[in-house]
C-alpha cells in the first residue's frame, strides 16, 4: 500500500484525509466524492472511499469502490480487500477468483497460504448440519443493539438508542450504553438503562457477573478517566477500551474499579467470567498479541485479585482480530475472528472439546456479515448472538438462538467389484455436494468400507475409483435414517477398451464453454488409467457437436472441447505425444437426422469419442 501512500497528500484529498484520520467517515466520504465528481481522483482516492464506506459497513458502496480502484491497480492488498468485501456480500464464486489472484501475486502471504490449503471452506461450511435455529428479537432498536448476557432472568446489553447522547462520529450514532430487559417466563419487558454508576457519555460495553451475580465486569472508553492520546499533527484524541468491575447495591451498581492489567495505550474489552468464577477471558491488543486483537484469560483469586494474563496461543489468536470470547458452563470456549476461515466479517467460532480442533460453528449463528458477542446456556440450550446481516433493524441487532438436537446420518460406503462381487481394499472414495465442493476424500480399509457422518436430507454423490477399474458414481438424496448403507460398483478397467475404441461415459461440458467439469475429470480419469496400463497406447480425441448453430461455430466449438480433454490427460502424466485431439464438429453424425432431428438424437450426436491409432499396444 506504500505506493498508494506516496499520492495520498495532495490539496484535493487534504480535508477528506483530515475527516478519515480522525475517524469521521461519513464527512470523510462526503469530502472524497466532491473530489471524484471534480474529475481529480485516482486509485487512493478510490481506496480510501471504499475504507471509509467499510468502516460504517456500507459494504455495497465499499464494493464499487474498489472495483474502480481495481480499473488502474494490480496492488495485492487492494485485491485481497475487494475479495473480502465480495465475501461480506456474498458473491463466493467472485471471492473465490479474486483470492486466486492475490494468492498468485503474493504466494507466501498467510492468507494467501490459508485460502489454498482450503479453497472450498465456503461451501463446506454452508453445507455443514446446522446446529442451531435463530429468530430477531422485538426490543431491538434502529441503533445498535449488541450483546446477550443473562442474570438471574435479566438480559443485559449495550445500545445506541440513547438518542440524548452526543453522537459518534465514526458513525454518527449516540455513544453506546448499558440496557437491561426482563427475560423471564416469556415475559420481555421494555428495555431500560441499567441503574447506578456504570453509564457515562461515553461508550459502555458488554457485561459478564461472578456467579452469585453481585460483581459486573463490564467495558469502558477511557475517556472517562482522562485516558487517551493525541493523534499526531491534529487535535483528534483517541482512546482506549478497559476493563471495569462493579458491585450490586440493590438494584444499583457502584463501587467501579478498573482492572490492574488495564493500559493507557491498548485497549481490554469483552469480558467473559468462567461458571466457576475463576477466570476471566478477555479481547486485547496489549504488547505480546498474535495479531490486531487476542483472545486472553486471566485467573481470579478467592480475595478478587487477579493473576497475570496469558495469551491463548497462536492456534486460536491469529494476525487479524479474535474478539468477544464466551466460556459456557460446560468449558467450551466460544469467539469471534475475522482471521479463521469464515462466511465474511467476524465470524462466530469454537474449541470442539473431543478433538481441541477450532470449527466454524455454520449458518445461520454465522452468515456474510459481522457475527459476535455468542452466548449459550448450556442448560436450556437458548442463548444469543449479535449481528449487522442485512435483515436487522439497526446497525446491529441481538438474536435469539437455540440450540436444535442433532440430526446426521451415519453412511457406511462399501466398494465392491461387479463382476466377483467382493469388496475392494485400497479404493478411493470422494464425496461431493450438491455443488461440485469435496466433502470427504476417503480409502477403503480392509472390509472394503468407509464411514462418514453427514446432516439429514443432505445429498451427495458418492464416487469410486481404483487402479484397474472404472470411476463409478452413486447420487445419494439424502435420508433420515440413523444409518444407510451405500455400495459403489466397479468394472475391471479392460472392458472399456473395445475394437479400435474406448469407451467412456459422455463427457459433459457447459453450454457454450471447454471447460472440464468435476464430472467430466472423474470419466476421463479412466482414460488416464487404461493408457497408463497400455504405455505404447495412442489415442486421437474426435470432438463431435450436433447441427445446432453454424458450421464454423460447431467446428470451433468441437476443436476447443478436443483440446481440452487433450490438455487434462497430458496434465495427468500421459506424455503428449500419444494424444491428440481434432473437432469434427457436425460432420459426422452418429444419427443423420438431416433438420429433423430429435433432442435425444441432437444429444447421442453431441459426443467426444477416443479412437484408437495404434492395434500393438
Amino acid at each position: 500500500m506504500s505506493n498508494l501512500v506516496l499520492i495520498a497528500q495532495n490539496k484535493n484529498t487534504k480535508l477528506a484525509d483530515k475527516y478519515f484520520n480522525n475517524f469521521e467517515f461519513i464527512d470523510a466520504i462526503k469530502n472524497y466524492q466532491k473530489v471524484v465528481k471534480d474529475g481529480k481522483a485516482n486509485t487512493y482516492v478510490y481506496t480510501q472511499l471504499a475504507k471509509a464506506n467499510y468502516k460504517i459497513f456500507n459494504t455495497i458502496e465499499a464494493e464499487k469502490w474498489y472495483a474502480k480502484a481495481l480499473e488502474k491497480s494490480k496492488n495485492a492488498e487492494i485485491i485481497y480487500n475487494y475479495a473480502e468485501i465480495l465475501k461480506i456480500n456474498g458473491k463466493y464464486d467472485l471471492y473465490a477468483i479474486w483470492m486466486q489472484k492475490f494468492a498468485t501475486l503474493s504466494p507466501k502471504d498467510y492468507r494467501a497460504i490459508a485460502f489454498k490449503s482450503n479453497p472450498d471452506y465456503i461451501f463446506k461450511i454452508l453445507n455443514q448440519y446446522k446446529q442451531y435455529e435463530l429468530s430477531s428479537l422485538d426490543f431491538n432498536s434502529s441503533e445498535s443493539d449488541f450483546g446477550g448476557t443473562i442474570k438471574d432472568g435479566i438480559l443485559y446489553f449495550s445500545s445506541g438508542r440513547n438518542m440524548k447522547r452526543k453522537k459518534y462520529s465514526w458513525n454518527e450514532e449516540p455513544f453506546l450504553d448499558i440496557y437491561k430487559v426482563q427475560m423471564t417466563d416469556s415475559i420481555i419487558t421494555e428495555a431500560i438503562e441499567i441503574e447506578g454508576e456504570i453509564n457515562t457519555k461515553y461508550h459502555e460495553g458488554l457485561v459478564s457477573f461472578s456467579p452469585d451475580g453481585n460483581t459486573m465486569y463490564f467495558s469502558r472508553e477511557s475517556f472517562y478517566n482522562g485516558v487517551y492520546e493525541k493523534k499526531e499533527g491534529s487535535n483528534t484524541k483517541i482512546s482506549v477500551i478497559q476493563l471495569f468491575t462493579a458491585k450490586k447495591n440493590g438494584e444499583k451498581w457502584s463501587n467501579i474499579k478498573g482492572l490492574p492489567f488495564n493500559g493507557n495505550n491498548y485497549s481490554v474489552k469483552n469480558p467473559s467470567v468462567s461458571a466457576d468464577g475463576k477466570t476471566l477471558y478477555f479481547s486485547s491488543n496489549m504488547p505480546g498479541t498474535v495479531g490486531d486483537f487476542d483472545i486472553f484469560k486471566v485467573s481470579i483469586k478467592e480475595n478478587g485479585a487477579f493473576g497475570k494474563p496469558v495469551n491463548l496461543g497462536k492456534k486460536i489468536n491469529t494476525k487479524e482480530q479474535e474478539m468477544f470470547p464466551f466460556i459456557s458452563d460446560d468449558n467450551t470456549l466460544y469467539f469471534s475472528s475475522t482471521g479463521h476461515l469464515g462466511l465474511g466479517g467476524l465470524d462466530i467460532f469454537y474449541i470442539d472439546k473431543e478433538d481441541q480442533s477450532i470449527k466454524n460453528i455454520g449458518t445461520p449463528v454465522n452468515s456474510n456479515s459481522d457475527d459476535f458477542a455468542f452466548s449459550i446456556n448450556n442448560k436450556t440450550k437458548e442463548g444469543f448472538v449479535s449481528s449487522n446481516r442485512s435483515d436487522g433493524k439497526g446497525n446491529d441487532d441481538i438474536y435469539a438462538i437455540k440450540q436444535l438436537k442433532p440430526c446426521n446420518v451415519d453412511l457406511s460406503i462399501s466398494v465392491i467389484d461387479s463382476k466377483t462381487f467382493t469388496k475392494i481394499i485400497g479404493a478411493t472414495v470422494i464425496l461431493n455436494d450438491k455443488f461440485g465442493k469435496t466433502l470427504s476424500t476417503q480409502i477403503t480399509d480392509k472390509n472394503g468400507k468407509i464411514n462418514y457422518t453427514i446432516a439429514c436430507n443432505k445429498p451427495v454423490d458418492v464416487y469410486g475409483k481404483i487402479k484397474g477399474y472404472e470411476n463409478n458414481s452413486i447420487a445419494f438424496l439424502g435420508s433420515q435414517k440413523n444409518k444407510e448403507y451405500i455400495q459403489v460398483f466397479l468394472t475391471p478397467i479392460q472392458e472399456i477398451i473395445q475394437a479400435n475404441k474406448v469407451v467412456l461415459n459422455p463427457i459433459l461440458f457447459d453450454f457454450n464453454k471447454a471447460n472440464i467439469t468435476t464430472h467430466s475429470a472423474l470419466e476421463l480419469d479412466k482414460l488416464v488409467e487404461v493408457m497408463t496400463n497400455y504405455p505404447k497406447m495412442v489415442i486421437v480425441v474426435e470432438g463431435h457437436t450436433d447441427n445446432s448453430g453454424s458450421i464454423e461455430y460447431n467446428k470451433k466449438l468441437s476443436d476447443r472441447r478436443a483440446k481440452s480433454i487433450v490438455q487434462y490427460v497430458i496434465s495427468k502424466g500421459i506424455d503428449s505425444n500419444r494424444i491428440s485431439g481434432i473437432g469434427k464438429g457436425e460432420s459426422d453424425p452418429k444419427i443423420d437426422c438431416g433438420s429433423k432431428c430429435t433432442e435425444v438424437e441432437k444429444q447421442t450426436n453431441r459426443r467426444s469419442e477416443f479412437i484408437i491409432l495404434n492395434g500393438s499396444f
